[in-house]
């Protein structure tokens, strides 16, 4: 049976079968995250090279008038489309918005207090690795 040293406080621990299975749970959590590292990494630049190439892809279209058209694919159609995007609802703009239709600052800034601290947390326990230089 093999024992380890407690850090905290010293005391010889006797490792049990469900120790031993932390320990592997460990090594494997560990594997998969340097896994997830590099494959987040190979994404990115698969994503930078697929945005570049939709930002010049775009412009073409654009530039000579080719909006309605349809590019057939060997596995589907490419099509350009108008998406909206909105930036994040910040407290900044609630802010601003609501100073535009309430003219009592002190309701405002009631508001968003009331809004910070009432806002839902949620919390649990998570891990992360730490590299060693």
């Amino acid at each position: 049976m093999n024992n380890y040293n407690n850090k905290n406080t010293g005391s010889l621990v006797v490792k049990d079968s469900a120790f031993k299975d932390f320990e592997t749970n460990i090594q494997k959590w560990s594997l998969i995250e340097s896994q997830l590292k590099s494959v987040n990494e190979k994404i990115k630049v698969i994503r930078d090279n697929k945005n570049e190439l939709t930002e010049k892809i775009c412009q073409y279209i654009d530039e000579n008038n080719l909006r309605d058209t349809r590019i057939e694919t060997s596995d589907g159609v490419i099509k350009l489309f108008e998406k909206k995007e909105y930036p994040p609802l910040t407290y900044t703009y609630l802010e601003d918005t609501l100073n535009k239709i309430i003219t009592n600052k002190q309701q405002v800034e009631y508001i968003i207090k009331y809004l910070k601290e009432n806002r839902e947390i949620k919390k649990s326990l998570d891990l992360k690795k730490i590299q060693l230089k």
